[in-house]
């Protein structure tokens, strides 16, 4: 099979560059494969695969189908590509890499003396139960591409039908009898369909993939998988509603300028528009992610960046509805655009995939109760955060002459960080009650857990100290922003820094630089107006 698979593939390599027919591009996209522990369409294996290795959804014009294909069958074309991302410079000093280039071919890195040196020591590190640092996470990155490119070119990573017996599917490599010839069918109707140009419709591929669908439910029937899942993962790959709802965010908030500087009824009409438009597509995304995952959609670091701008966008249509301040729906729109821009951009490090949950994880009860309640409060925080950047702003143009806005911003910065205290005070209590169900304890202490509270007391002493006036409009700007950082700690540094405790279900790692800049910058600049304002 696998010389045949060879020769099929080496056969497409001469073809011109054309991209397969979209009929057949679409049908091997929605064929079911078994990878992560679900079934998923053979569409989100492909992108997940380029992604881990290349850092990137397309590879020299081939879509990540077609790369997947050639890869599975012809991986000696691959061998000397340099297709291999390798962004940690450490890493790259460490095995005596060009300190200029980032991308690899699979033969430089296998044929680099210290690599078997650095995942060893990887090994023995994750025997021992360590925590790694950035160099070790680059080289599980880097062995985990390996892993991956050779497991796809050995045929023994692309499972595609399910066995008679037992849970595993059965990969390219063990098909046998009439379920291997379907296969090599669809491989040759792929090379076939590579050579049509894109407007000719009589490809092959479709009628291959429909003959190989059925010849596997002739005998697994219906359990042979969710189609239904599989078409509609395919969809939420190819609208990316995220992207979409980030523009619509952004179009808002550049309208919000314009109404601030030239008002009219028109502009008020289209900045609800737009911020309404934003809001159906966000939500619609994340509809089809709880379709797709059959589970809530806060269970990893991606799905909380996409739920927090959604609740900080309800909050300031609420207030914008209430108050009639286009202010608000601007610190909304920035927060939206800023969170799913950083999901659309960075997908591998904030985990997009849809992976089953840990065992902890799948009481959707308490799933539903404490982590989307915990993570709702981040709302409402962040919301406050952006009004008190733009509060500061004002400072900055003339305080006596922006009296009012600051004052209307002031007012709404303490309602929103009212009720996220409120959310993140009856988050925590249900987390404790979950603790105390899944592990036997009501508190102990956890990062997690002791952030959580660090957190909700910065708050409350805020709340508490411009209550009794200490605290003042330029003080609640401040704070607004200050406090945040603790929230930023609670919600990525625990897991993506210190990377302890019992919440390992949301570890992950990177972005630490970005985040720090991102906060050192906001710090700096609460200096700068504290300065402004002296001087």
């Amino acid at each position: 099979m696998k010389a045949l698979l060879l020769v099929l593939v080496l056969f497409t390599f001469h073809f011109p560059a054309h991209s397969l027919t979209s009929d057949g591009y679409t049908a091997l996209r929605n064929l079911p494969v078994q990878d992560g522990g679900r079934i998923k369409p053979l569409d989100t294996f492909a992108l997940e695969s380029l992604q881990l290795i290349y850092g990137k959804s397309k590879l020299d014009g081939k879509r990540p189908v077609e790369f997947l294909m050639t890869l599975l069958a012809a991986p000696e074309e691959w061998r000397d590509k340099k297709i291999f991302l390798v962004r940690h410079s450490g890493l790259r000093e460490g095995m005596k890499l060009e300190k200029d280039r980032q991308l690899y071919s699979v033969n430089e890195l296998i044929d680099n003396d210290r690599i078997g040196l650095a995942i060893n020591s990887l090994r023995g590190k994750l025997a021992k139960k360590e925590k790694l640092d950035s160099y070790f996470q680059a080289v599980q990155k880097m062995a985990s591409q390996i892993e991956r490119f050779h497991l796809i070119a050995g045929g023994s990573d692309v499972r595609v039908s399910p066995p008679v017996e037992g849970d595993k599917w059965l990969s390219v490599k063990q098909l046998e009898g009439d379920r291997e010839k379907a296969f090599l069918n669809i491989v040759s109707a792929f090379a076939a369909d590579l050579s049509l140009k894109s407007s000719d419709k009589n490809g092959q591929l479709p009628g291959a993939v429909a003959a190989f669908v059925t010849n596997v439910k002739s005998q697994h029937g219906d359990k042979y998988a969710p189609f239904a899942r599989v078409k509609t993962e395919v969809h939420y790959n190819s609208f990316k509603p995220f992207m979409w709802s980030w523009i619509f965010y952004l179009l808002c908030a550049i309208l919000v300028l314009l109404h601030l500087a030239f008002k009219g009824k028109v502009l008020s009409m289209a900045i609800w528009g737009a911020a309404l438009v934003g809001l159906a597509l966000h939500i619609y995304g994340i509809s089809l992610r709880v379709f797709i995952s059959e589970r809530p959609p806060v269970s990893n670091m991606f799905e909380t960046v996409i739920w927090v701008p959604l609740v900080a966008m309800i909050s300031a249509l609420y207030y914008e509805y209430k108050a009639r301040s286009k202010i608000i729906l601007l610190g909304a729109s920035l927060v939206s655009v800023l969170c799913l821009i950083l999901c659309h951009l960075a997908p591998t490090i904030l985990d997009a995939s849809f992976t089953p949950l840990e065992p902890v994880l799948r009481d959707n009860f308490w799933l539903l109760t404490h982590v989307v309640i915990i993570v709702s409060s981040y709302g409402p925080y962040f919301l406050a955060f952006l009004l008190g950047d733009l509060a500061l702003v004002y400072f900055l143009l003339g305080e006596k002459k922006h009296k009012k806005q600051i004052k209307e911003l002031t007012q709404i910065m303490y309602r929103c960080i009212q009720i996220g205290s409120v959310l993140l005070l009856a988050g925590t209590i249900l987390g404790g009650v979950w603790a105390d169900y899944s592990w036997g304890r009501f508190w102990g202490w956890d990062p997690k857990e002791t952030w959580a509270f660090i957190a909700f007391m910065g708050y409350i002493a805020v709340l508490h100290a411009r209550l009794v006036g200490w605290v003042k409009d330029f003080g609640m700007a401040v704070s607004s922003v200050v406090c945040f950082s603790l929230v930023i700690m609670a919600w990525y540094g625990v897991n993506y820094v210190l990377g302890a405790g019992l919440h390992s279900y949301g570890f992950g790692a990177g972005g630490l630089e970005y985040v720090a800049t991102f906060v050192g910058v906001h710090f700096l600049f609460i200096g700068y107006v504290f300065l402004m304002r002296k001087s």
